[in-house]
C-alpha cells in the first residue's frame, strides 16, 4: 500500500488527485509502458517521439555526450510524453556523467578521503546541477555500498570506502544536495555490493553477511538513506541467502538476485526497513539478471516481486511483450500493475514535475548550460582533489622530488584503458614544464635481454608507475598486469632497490597487492585532471598531503607496509 501523505512522496491532496485521476485516465499499454526506463542511443527527433507516443515509457537514460545535444533530446522527448518522464544519469562522480563538458569533481572515494562530508554534499551539488542543467532529473547515485571486499572489481572508488559511519554521513550530504537542485537520488546497490569480489554484471553476486552483521552495517546504511528521504532505491542482481532463509526457511534456492526476490523487496525492504518510495532494478541486460531465469518470466516477475520499473532492456519490443504476456499468464497481478505505476506517478509528483510540465520547464533553456565546468564547480574540484589525495606509504623517504636529483623518469602507464593517452600526456606535458626529462614506457622484445642493471641505472633516476586501472563494468578483477618477458622486462618493479620507484594510482586504490615491493606510494582515487595536478604539485613539495585512506589499501596484511 503507498503511503501518499509520508516519506518520501509527502503528497498534497491535489497531487494524490493526479495521480489516481492520471492512473485511471490511462490505456493499459499506457500502464506498462511507464515501468519501463529503456537507455536510449538515437537523438533523432521523430524516433524520440516515436518512442515516448507509442511505447508510453516512464522514464529513460542517455549516456554521456554533448550537453546541448542532451537538452535537445530531452526537450523532444518530454515534449512528446503524456506523462512527464524521469531522465535519468548515473551521476556518480560529477557533471560529466551526463554532459561531457561537465565538471569531472571526483570520484565518491576522492570525497571520502578528505573526511569531509562537505565535498560529498558539493559532489551532488555539482553532478545534480549540472545534470538538471541538459534536463536530467533523475540521479542513479550515491552509492553507498561499502567496500569491503578489496578483490572486487566494480565497487572500490565508486563507494565511499569502507567505514560505515563515513558512507552515511556522505551518502546523507549527497541526497541534501540533490535535493536542493529537484533531481531525484536512486541510492544503491540494495541489498549492497562490495562483501563479494565477483561483478554482477557477470554473475549474481552474493552478500554473505548473516542477518545480524547486515543489519549492523548496510540495513543501517538503508535506514539512514530512507530517513534522509531518497525517493528511490535502485535493486541490485545480488542474493542475500541469510535473509531469504529468515523469511522462508523452506526456500530451495537463496541465491536469488534481489531484483527478483519478493523476500528481500517487499518483506525487507517495504516492511522491515519502512521504504515507502520507487523501487528500480538495476540494469536488467546484466548476467546476475539473466542467468537467475528465463527473461520472458523475469521481466514481469520483477515487478510482481517488489520492483516498479525496469532498468534497460535487452530489446524493447519483446520486453514489453513479455511484461504484457506476463500480465496475461498472471505472473504480473492487476495488483501489483496498478501500485508500481502508482508509485512511479507518486514519484512524479514528489518532484514537482506536473507543475514544471505545465509551465514548460521540465527541460531549461541553452542558458542553463553555462553552469557546466563553471569557476565555482572547478574550485570545488581542485580543492577536493588537493585534499583527497593520500599518501599511503614512503618508507624510502623520496618525496619530494627534484629535477636535480631525479632527472631522468621512466614513466610506465598500467592499465588498458581510452583514458590512458590523456592521462599519460598529462603527467608528461606537468613534470616537463618542471624541468624532467620523461620517458614513456615502450614494451620490449627479446631485446631486453641484452640490456644491464648497470645500463638500466645509467638511463634513468626515477622510475615512475602510474595506475590508470579505471573501476569500469565486465571486468573480472581489477589488478595489475605486467608485460613481463620472463621477469626480464624493465615493466615490472624489479628495480626497487637499483632507482627510487613510485607508484601512483589514480584508480583503484589496492596495487599494493600487486606491488608490495614499492616503497612509495600515493591513492589519488580518479583520473581527472584537478587530482593529477594535485599529485605533481605534491609529490614537489609545494603542498602537503592531506587525505586519509577510507580504505584500507594494505589489504589486511603488514608484509604490505614496509
Amino acid at each position: 500500500m503507498i503511503k501518499y501523505h509520508e516519506k518520501p512522496f509527502y503528497l498534497t491532496e491535489e497531487q494524490v488527485k493526479w495521480v489516481e485521476d492520471t492512473y485511471d485516465s490511462m490505456s493499459h499499454e499506457e500502464r506498462i509502458g511507464q515501468l519501463f526506463c529503456p537507455i536510449v542511443f538515437t537523438k533523432e527527433e521523430q524516433e524520440l517521439k516515436e518512442l515516448a507516443e507509442t511505447k508510453h515509457i516512464g522514464g529513460m537514460l542517455y549516456r554521456e555526450g554533448p550537453g546541448e545535444e542532451l537538452r535537445q533530446a530531452h526537450a523532444v522527448l518530454q515534449k512528446a510524453s503524456k506523462i512527464p518522464l524521469l531522465t535519468a544519469s548515473n551521476l556518480e562522480y560529477g557533471g560529466n556523467g551526463s554532459a561531457i563538458e561537465g565538471t569531472y569533481y571526483g570520484r565518491e572515494m576522492l570525497a571520502a578521503a578528505t573526511g569531509d562530508e562537505e565535498k560529498a554534499y558539493q559532489l551532488g551539488k555539482v553532478s545534480c546541477s549540472e545534470g538538471a542543467a541538459v534536463g536530467v532529473n533523475w540521479s542513479f547515485a550515491p552509492v553507498v555500498d561499502l567496500d569491503l571486499n578489496y578483490h572486487n572489481p566494480i565497487t572500490n572508488v565508486r563507494t565511499f570506502g569502507s567505514d560505515l559511519d563515513t558512507v552515511i554521513r556522505m551518502g546523507k550530504a549527497y541526497i541534501r544536495a540533490a535535493k536542493e537542485e529537484g533531481v531525484a537520488t536512486s541510492v544503491k546497490h540494495f541489498p549492497g555490493d562490495g562483501v563479494d569480489e565477483r561483478d554482477q554484471h557477470l554473475v549474481t553476486s552474493v552478500n554473505s553477511l548473516s542477518c545480524e552483521e547486515w543489519d549492523a552495517s548496510y540495513g543501517k546504511i538503508y535506514e539512514e538513506m530512507i530517513k534522509a528521504g531518497t525517493l528511490t532505491i535502485m535493486a541490485a542482481h545480488i542474493a542475500m541467502p541469510a535473509y531469504e532463509e529468515y523469511f522462508d526457511r523452506n526456500k530451495a534456492d537463496r541465491v536469488i538476485p534481489a531484483t527478483l526476490s519478493k523476500n528481500l523487496l517487499m518483506n525487507l525492504l517495504r516492511e522491515k526497513l519502512g521504504f515507502n518510495g520507487l523501487i528500480t532494478t538495476d540494469a536488467t541486460p546484466m548476467v546476475g539478471f539473466c542467468s537467475a531465469c528465463d527473461r520472458e518470466t523475469a521481466i514481469p516477475l520483477s515487478i510482481e516481486n517488489g520492483c516498479d520499473v525496469i532498468l534497460f532492456n535487452r530489446n524493447m519490443e519483446e520486453d514489453f511483450c513479455f511484461m504484457e504476456e506476463g500480465y496475461k499468464k498472471g505472473i504480473l497481478s492487476e495488483k501489483r500493475l496498478e501500485e508500481a505505476v502508482k508509485r512511479i506517478l507518486a514519484t512524479k509528483a514528489a518532484m514537482g514535475l506536473v507543475e514544471k510540465q505545465k509551465a514548460g520547464t521540465l527541460v531549461p533553456g541553452p542558458e542553463a548550460l553555462e553552469i557546466l565546468r563553471c569557476p565555482v564547480h572547478d574550485t570545488w574540484a581542485a580543492e577536493c582533489a588537493d585534499q583527497g589525495v593520500t599518501l599511503v606509504k614512503d618508507t624510502q623517504q623520496l618525496l619530494p622530488i627534484q629535477p636535480k636529483e631525479h632527472k631522468r623518469i621512466l614513466l610506465e602507464m598500467m592499465g588498458d584503458f581510452p583514458s590512458n593517452e590523456r592521462v599519460c600526456a598529462s603527467f608528461v606535458e606537468k613534470l616537463s614544464k618542471e624541468g624532467f626529462e620523461v620517458t614513456v614506457y615502450e614494451p620490449e622484445g627479446f631485446e631486453v635481454m641484452e640490456d644491464t642493471v648497470t645500463d638500466f641505472k645509467k638511463r634513468y633516476d626515477l622510475v615512475l608507475y602510474i595506475g590508470n586501472i579505471e573501476t569500469a563494468s565486465n571486468k573480472t578483477v581489477s589488478r595489475l598486469n605486467w608485460h613481463t618477458m620472463f621477469g626480464l622486462g624493465n615493466n615490472m618493479p624489479w628495480m626497487v632497490h637499483e632507482l627510487p620507484v613510485l607508484f601512483v594510482s589514480v584508480g583503484n586504490p589496492y596495487h599494493l597487492l600487486d606491488a608490495p615491493m614499492v616503497q612509495t606510494y600515493i591513492n589519488g582515487y580518479c583520473n581527472s585532471e584537478y587530482v593529477i595536478q594535485a599529485v605533481v604539485e605534491k609529490i614537489l613539495g609545494r603542498s602537503e598531503f592531506k587525505g586519509k585512506s577510507p580504505v584500507d589499501p594494505f589489504c589486511g596484511r603488514e608484509d604490505l607496509k614496509y
